[in-house]
């Protein structure tokens, strides 16, 4: 049985966020039924990369839209308007930028709204581009990491991160609503902003920011971290090494067999004394010692040694890749005017309920008669087969309230899943032990109480203090479990394993359990045994190979990106086998790969190099739909990110910057993308001695797609920010309040309460040990 098998959404998006939303609920079964305009359908069936005539040869559409039923409504008419509000009616959910317009003619029905900043934000955003709201959001003026301040800021890896950041919230949001549907039977309307979902996703940077406990410069390498973490040019390509530690330093020494260059270094410079100039050095010697060899030989010979050293992955490389296809991540499917590909499928394998692409993306109007004839036939509901809610201690509301959660994680991953669980109203309980507490609690702060990065990624969460290595604290765990729903972990491959905790274990403890793993290559396979951080995951995961300037090497996005986008990811996945439970009575386990999740914030690259061979490269800010896109020079260092989409656009942006002469010399799409460099030339001379952001506020008012690239400081300023209530004020146990950045979303039916603070290590024994595991919760 898929996941979501019996539940109907109605698709009235056309944007890429939007359908994506819609592809990661139908990849478990969901029934997606798109509804596209009479004559050209989507907006997305024409944008590139275009393979064949007609509206089936964009290959972005191919990808975005597989396993969906694609029905034409004419919604400018009354028989139109009417079949609209039929399948609305009949609907479980609607997916659509503004939907939730139509939510007060359906109470009973899930309605989600996804856009660049939000329902409410002024017409003037309407129009944003994903790299306007990447550049809105921070990411974009720190990507890449150690950049050139001569150089522009980046757009991140391929062309749609914005808007697949915003589907994966938007669908992790649709799926916990439908749960909470299923015990409630009311509907909800949920406001995604795209803008809101990316600066969340950097909560563990801000959260430090926002409250002053690190001071924000306003400087491009703001997100960056000291030390020699760099990609080098090695024989057949580029390895990317990523150190931080004493433990990691002594495996580099010995994987270099000890030169006597490496005498100046002491063994814990990258914890005490990291320098620009001992970076310099260091990166000079490695790159001598790495340049012969290939990046597999390289890589395997610093893995042995427990150094992070991991290739960069090429598109192409990915399908060959012996763990990719030891999880079958890729699908072969073929499309009526495509072709056979591989197709990439989730990053997450469901036991229970796998994902699978079993129909190619519709054709318009594929399914218009055989859906619309079946609207006056009753349609039944799916029913909750496993009600077992529980009552919290704290009624908080949301979706989730009545769904418990065992956290058994650290850093940033997995508590960042356990945070998304808590922000939409599960009881997250944090398992720690006072003789080795998470190891966040260790960064930055006076005592492990107040660790600014722990405090910023853990409100509303729980803690109990329970040490698992003696039998006494793993008996209390054990029936912690199972008085419970979900149990998230992030430890290393085995560990769950060895102490009595993998899924058959958990699943004797209480049959239907959702266990969820999240591992940087999964559970299993041939890589498993590998070690590495978020942007090693990047550059497994293709995304590193695709940033950078034309011609020029890799040069990756911002370091810190990719942990929290997991964490997203696995909490998704992890609603999704809780609707399963509810639907089936079965539990199953959840087996989280953080490279596949990655590689699936590329994946219409990924379907484009199966598709045409073509080897991708970097293409700085590049765009092939749009021309001008990129990111240009203002007065005092700041940058404008500028996207232009048709020939009015254009004349309106010309007029914006008073250059009647360059509207004139590139006055079509063919003559800006043949003689793009001369135009940024132009541009950049054009826009170089202009205020940033009142260049974008009077662009943005001729109706052209234009934002300042935002700085930390200005992120953190951002008043719409704050009005969507996205910083929050919670409890704090020293201080009264402390800010936070908390959800992307908006709920206007069943918003859960956010107002406590990250908690003191075992603040919660006595109501896990005397209220929970009596009996009386």
């Amino acid at each position: 049985m898929s996941a979501l098998a019996g539940l109907r959404i109605i698709e009235l998006a056309d944007c890429v966020a939007g359908e994506y939303c819609g592809k990661l609920l139908a990849d478990f079964g969901a029934e997606i039924i798109k509804v596209e305009a009479p004559g050209a359908g989507s907006r997305t069936r024409a944008l590139a990369p275009i393979l064949a005539d007609g509206a089936d040869g964009s290959a972005l559409f191919a990808y975005l839209n597989t396993n969906k039923r694609s029905v034409v409504v004419d919604t400018t008419s009354p028989a139109g308007v009417e079949a609209l509000d039929k399948l609305i009616a009949s609907a479980d959910a609607v997916v659509g930028d503004r939907a939730t317009a139509r939510a007060e003619r359906h109470p009973s029905v899930v309605f989600c709204s996804i856009s660049p900043f939000g329902d409410d934000a002024p017409d003037e955003y309407r129009n944003a581009k994903s790299i306007n709201v990447f550049h809105a959001s921070g990411w974009g003026y720190h990507t890449p990491s150690h950049p050139d301040p001569a150089k522009p800021p980046l757009r991140g890896p391929g062309r749609f991160l914005t808007d697949y950041e915003a589907g994966l919230e938007a669908a992790l949001c649709v799926a916990a609503s439908l749960f909470g549907r299923l015990h409630s039977g009311h509907g909800e309307v949920i406001d995604v902003s795209a803008q809101a979902v990316l600066v969340s996703r950097a909560d563990c940077i801000l959260g430090r920011f926002v409250t002053g406990e690190v001071t924000a410069e306003g400087l491009r390498d703001d997100y960056d971290q000291a030390g020699p973490a760099s990609f080098f040019p090695c024989a057949d390509g580029h390895v990317y090494l990523y150190v931080t530690s004493r433990s990691h330093w002594l495996g580099v020494k010995e994987l270099l067999d000890h030169p006597k260059w490496l005498e100046a270094f002491d063994d814990d410079w990258l914890e005490f004394s990291v320098t620009p100039e001992k970076v310099a050095a260091f990166r000079q010697g490695f790159a001598t010692w790495v340049r012969g060899l290939s990046k597999d030989s390289a890589s395997d010979q610093a893995q042995r040694l427990g150094v992070p050293l991991v290739p960069v992955n090429e598109p192409a490389d990915l399908h060959g890749l012996p763990q990719y296809l030891h999880r079958g991540f890729f699908q072969r499917v073929h499309h009526p005017v495509l072709g056979d590909a591989a197709y990439p499928t989730v990053p997450y394998a469901l036991s229970g309920s796998p994902a699978r692409i079993v129909r190619a993306a519709p054709g318009l109007g594929e399914h218009t008669d055989a859906v619309l004839a079946g609207l006056d036939t009753p349609r039944s509901r799916p029913t909750v087969r496993s009600p077992q809610l529980k009552a919290p201690r704290d009624s908080r509301g949301g979706p989730l309230e009545g769904v418990r959660v065992v956290e058994l994680t650290k850093v940033w991953a997995g508590p960042y899943a356990g945070k998304l669980l808590a922000m939409l109203g599960a009881e997250v309980i944090k398992v720690e032990t006072a003789a080795s507490p998470e190891e966040m609690r260790s960064y930055g702060g006076t005592d492990i109480n107040h660790a600014p990065f722990f405090l910023s990624i853990n409100p509303e969460i729980l803690s109990v203090d329970l040490d698992i290595k003696s039998d006494e604290g793993m008996a209390r765990l054990r029936e912690l479990i199972a008085r419970s729903d979900i149990v998230v972990n992030n430890l290393r491959p085995g560990a769950m394993e060895r102490q009595g905790l993998g899924y058959r274990d958990l699943a004797r403890l209480k049959p239907d359990i959702v266990s969820v793993s999240i591992k940087m290559w999964g559970n299993d396979g041939p890589s498993g045994h590998q070690t590495g951080y978020a942007p090693c995951f990047a550059a497994l995961a293709g995304l590193a190979s695709l940033v950078g300037y034309p011609g020029g090497p890799p040069l990756g996005s911002s370091m810190r990106y990719g942990d929290s986008t997991v964490g997203a990811a696995a909490a998704y996945a992890a609603v999704v086998a809780l609707l399963h439970r509810e639907l089936s009575g079965a539990g199953q386990f959840v087996d989280v790969s953080a490279v596949e999740t990655l590689s699936t914030m590329i994946g219409d690259c990924l379907l484009e190099q199966s598709l045409t061979g073509q080897r991708l490269a970097p293409q700085g800010n590049r765009h092939p739909d749009m021309c001008p896109h990129g990111c240009y020079p203002c007065a005092d260092g700041a940058w404008i990110a500028i996207a232009v989409a048709d020939d009015g656009e254009w004349r309106r942006l010309c007029d914006g910057l008073d250059a009647a002469g360059l509207a004139r010399r590139y006055a079509t799409a063919q003559q800006r993308h043949a003689n793009a460099d001369a135009l940024d030339a132009e541009l950049a001379g054009l826009t170089r001695g202009r205020d940033a952001e009142q260049l974008a506020r009077c662009l943005r008012a001729v109706g052209v797609a234009a934002c300042k690239s935002a700085t930390a400081p200005e992120v953190i300023a951002d008043q719409r920010l704050w009005d969507r209530e996205l910083y929050r004020f919670v409890s704090d146990h020293r201080e009264g309040q402390r800010p936070i950045v908390g959800p992307s979303w908006r709920m206007t039916r069943s918003a859960a309460r956010i107002e406590r603070g990250a908690p003191d290590l075992g603040e919660d024994d006595d109501y896990v040990l005397n209220k929970i595991l009596t009996g009386d919760r």
